[in-house]
């Protein structure tokens, strides 16, 4: 079912080649329901004769390639942004489940599943759908973070719902998930490939030392978006978060802070 990593994040880092040979020769898991919740809290835990909450948990992914050499790439922004919400949030990435390297915790009051698939990013749906499907996550809150060329390089959008715009990642979850596109998504610009070059080759290559200063305070924001969905809805958040962020502006405080600690 699913398979313990132990070490702190930079070690699970360290493991990436590990990791995805274990999880594509694993066979996959039967996309049965769970029925207990992700967590329990510490105040359902001492509530007397208390029943599983109700509420639907969250699951974030991130999308990108397993494997050393593709860290820093431009398909791995989703890969990034689930790092940097995990260590926000004080969530240890530490398990590998239905192909992907999960864990579970809260942000704020909402229980969250952070999942970085483990299929490379054009088979990632193999890994979404079953995770979903195990937990009962209903479409609606699965939110996807994953790299978009047809955004400005470091420029983000939330959105409760669309097509897959031409990323195979997106096209494979849509297939996994019996064709819904309902599931929110937030996407971040890599900017389009230079000249002729084939975009396969751009999305692979590794951002610049300017463009990786701009990527890292995109993180830093995604992190604040990410928290909006989960506590406000996607409705909600998309709707402020859109507004404020039509351009890479100046950092407040508050993200220049976040920042540091990435």
């Amino acid at each position: 079912e699913s398979v313990c990593v132990f070490g702190g994040r930079e070690g699970e880092r360290g493991r990436a080649d590990m990791l995805a040979m274990v999880v594509l020769h694993s066979l996959p898991s039967p996309p049965s329901c769970s029925t207990a919740p992700l967590i329990r809290t510490s105040a359902h835990r001492n509530a007397p004769n208390s029943s599983p909450i109700k509420k639907f948990p969250w699951l974030i992914v991130g999308l990108g390639n397993p494997a050393r050499k593709y860290e820093g790439t431009r398909h791995n922004i989703g890969f990034e942004m689930i790092d940097a919400i995990a260590e926000a949030e004080g969530i240890r990435l530490n398990t590998v489940q239905h192909r992907a390297l999960t864990g579970k915790g809260e942000i704020g009051d909402a229980q969250v599943l952070l999942a970085k698939p483990m299929t490379f990013v054009n088979l990632s749906g193999e890994s979404v759908g079953p995770l979903a499907a195990y937990y009962c996550i209903p479409v609606q809150q699965i939110l996807v973070v994953f790299d978009d060329m047809e955004l400005e390089l470091a420029v983000m959008r939330l959105l409760s719902k669309g097509g897959h715009g031409g990323h195979s990642g997106i096209k494979s979850i849509i297939q996994h998930l019996k064709a819904s596109r309902e599931f929110p998504r937030l996407r971040i610009g890599i900017g389009k490939p230079p000249g002729n070059m084939d975009p396969k080759t751009f999305v692979l290559q590794h951002f610049s030392e300017r463009e990786r200063e701009e990527v890292d305070i995109s993180i830093a924001r995604g992190v604040d978006a990410i928290r909006q969905v989960t506590n406000q809805g996607i409705e909600k958040a998309a709707a402020t978060w859109n507004e404020i962020r039509k351009s890479r502006v100046k950092l407040t405080k508050e993200e220049s802070e976040m920042l540091s600690c990435i």
